[in-house]
């Protein structure tokens, strides 16, 4: 653009494109708020003036707030089931205008080529995504991802325009022991914004994780975990999506002047029927003012502050020379949006481009399959098994007698005992963990997904071996996604073709055919309201005690594999 026209416009010499008129300013840097007219030239603010401006088009906001457009400092858009583009308009419509994301599911699955796939999707959207290099592809040793990237690949990634830094360090203990592959990540976006990720670690211990580099954390469940993080040099991500809510716990260190700047208000995850019933950063903004944080601060810490921690200096203030990434709110209660400005375009004008990004493909490869796959012989004594525990994705080390027919071990629906397979599904030897889980409620039939963190490797919970065949041949031939199978041998299945992990339908209809695939899984008798949830994170070797991955059962106690059956005074 060139810089004598918004000069120009500036000076009230020449009218602007766009003139949000009458409006409440929200100064997210000093807190105040006054009556002003915003002017926009050519995508970006030309001048923020209590004098007023005349422009081409103006758009009346008297009796309303306009703040500057809000941003997500951490997601994983895989998590909500849509595809980036579907994703960005979606938010898009709800005020966010930019999202910082981890594409770390699908790089598990298809690596280098699904992040290229996240970037271009997105490309054009209304809401701009930003990508972190994912830097735990795999997540661990213990089991069989679609890909690995190392330090070279994250080098590249980071060379990429729309990347912006290092995603989450999840592998703390390797930091800490000095793993030099670890460590050659780390040194690849040395000076570059680098996510952490470090749940209670504390003392000296984190001292040496923030000194190799990782900056910020969104896994602090307590003010004193916050607090010590904070006094580390850390920006502290407040998470409040899907499966996981800390804002309560973590609400006085956004009240706290001294700690709010240093602090930011993300999602992490988002269900799509969740975005589609109560929105995506302002759903945030509205639980946090309700829970008494002042309204400023709190959009301060989904502007300004996330802005500030991923150094984007084009935007997260309303203020002249930056982009016109601007939202309109009816009020600062209910953050009700009345228009978005994306780049100066009211986002409800612009036209919808079909995506022309090449889809990731061959992302459920499963070896042949027969009803003996799912068997597991009887050899005597207790069975470990893994304990679902409600509303946590924690689980049970259990020690369990399972009955027995022709030389195998069965199901028990007297116990509320399915047995479990996880399969490799990216045709990296076909291996496949089998084990039982008590909890999910069964009564008879099986369901399955592709959506298994972080290696996403179908992952079945059955009552009959049938069944579980059934399921894994219905989903291999979408593609991907999740699957319920009656007793009958009856498959109802909602694909997922992206990756195994996302939709290409859009918003509305991805709800409903979650809600479908979510009824036909109560229907086999599960009590839980998203039994995929719960069966997604029983594969994820990292969370405490006992999982199941293609490579066998892992006690991750002890981070190791062991063995399935044996006697009950067995390690």
């Amino acid at each position: 653009m060139a810089l004598d026209r918004l000069l120009s416009v500036a000076c009230g010499a020449e009218p602007a494109d766009i003139v949000l008129a009458g409006g409440t300013v929200v100064d997210v840097l000093s807190g105040a708020l006054r009556r002003a007219d915003v002017a926009v030239c050519e995508g970006q603010i030309a001048g923020v003036s209590e004098e007023g401006y005349a422009g081409r088009r103006v758009i009346d906001c008297t009796g309303r707030f306009v703040a500057p457009g809000l941003i997500d400092g951490h997601i994983h858009i895989e998590s909500s089931l849509l595809s980036p583009q579907e994703f960005a308009w979606a938010v898009a419509a709800h005020g966010t205008t930019t999202v910082v994301a981890d594409p770390h599911e699908i790089a598990n699955v298809c690596g280098l080529d699904g992040v290229r796939y996240m970037a271009a999707d997105a490309r054009g959207a209304p809401c701009e995504v930003l990508l972190t290099a994912p830097s735990c592809v795999p997540a661990t040793h213990l089991e069989t991802s679609g890909a690995e990237l190392g330090p070279r690949e994250v080098a590249e990634m980071l060379r990429w325009p729309t990347v912006v830094g290092l995603g989450e360090m999840m592998n703390f203990p390797g930091v800490v022991a000095g793993d030099p592959t670890v460590l050659g990540k780390l040194a690849s976006a040395a000076g570059r914004p680098i996510d952490g990720h470090a749940p209670d670690l504390s003392g000296k211990d984190l001292q040496a994780y923030v000194a190799a580099g990782p900056d910020s954390d969104h896994e602090c469940t307590t003010l004193a975990e916050a607090r010590e993080k904070l006094a580390a040099g850390m920006w502290i991500m407040v998470r409040e999506g899907t499966a996981a809510q800390n804002l309560a716990a973590l609400l006085p260190l956004a009240q706290d002047p001294t700690t709010a700047n240093r602090c930011l208000l993300v999602s992490d995850d988002l269900a799509a029927h969740e975005l589609a019933a109560e929105g995506h950063m302002d759903r945030i903004l509205r639980r946090a003012v309700a829970l008494g944080l002042d309204p400023v601060t709190a959009l301060r810490l989904v502007t300004t502050n996330p802005a500030a921690r991923f150094r984007l200096h084009d935007r997260g203030v309303l203020r002249p020379g930056l982009l016109a990434d601007v939202v309109v709110f009816e009020d600062l209660d209910s953050f009700q949006v009345h228009t978005v400005l994306k780049r100066g375009r009211e986002v409800s004008d612009l036209p919808r481009r079909r995506s022309r990004a090449r889809l990731p493909v061959g992302s459920c490869r499963l070896r042949a399959l027969t009803e003996a796959s799912f068997r597991v012989p009887a050899t005597g004594g207790a069975v470990r098994a893994i304990g679902v525990v409600p509303g946590q994705i924690v689980t049970r080390a259990l020690r369990l007698r399972l009955p027995a027919s022709g030389g195998s071990l069965q199901a028990d629906p007297q116990q509320d005992v399915a047995k479990l397979a996880v399969i490799e599904r990216h045709g990296r030897g076909g291996g496949i963990g089998l084990g039982f889980v008590k909890g999910l409620g069964l009564r008879g039939g099986a369901i399955g997904s592709t959506v298994a963190h972080d290696s996403h490797n179908l992952i079945i919970a059955g009552m009959d071996d049938r069944a579980m065949l059934i399921a894994a041949q219905s989903v291999a031939e979408e593609g991907g996604g999740f699957v319920a199978v009656s007793p009958e041998g009856q498959a109802g299945i909602m694909p997922l073709p992206i990756a195994g992990l996302m939709s290409e339908r859009r918003l509305e209809d991805v709800v409903s055919s979650q809600r479908t695939a979510l009824e036909a899984a109560k229907s086999l008798g599960s009590p839980h309201s998203d039994p995929y949830a719960i069966l997604s994170f029983l594969a994820l070797p990292v969370i405490p005690e006992l999982r199941l991955t293609d490579r066998g059962l892992v006690d991750v106690t002890r981070f190791e594999h062991m063995p399935l059956t044996g006697d009950v005074g067995d390690g």
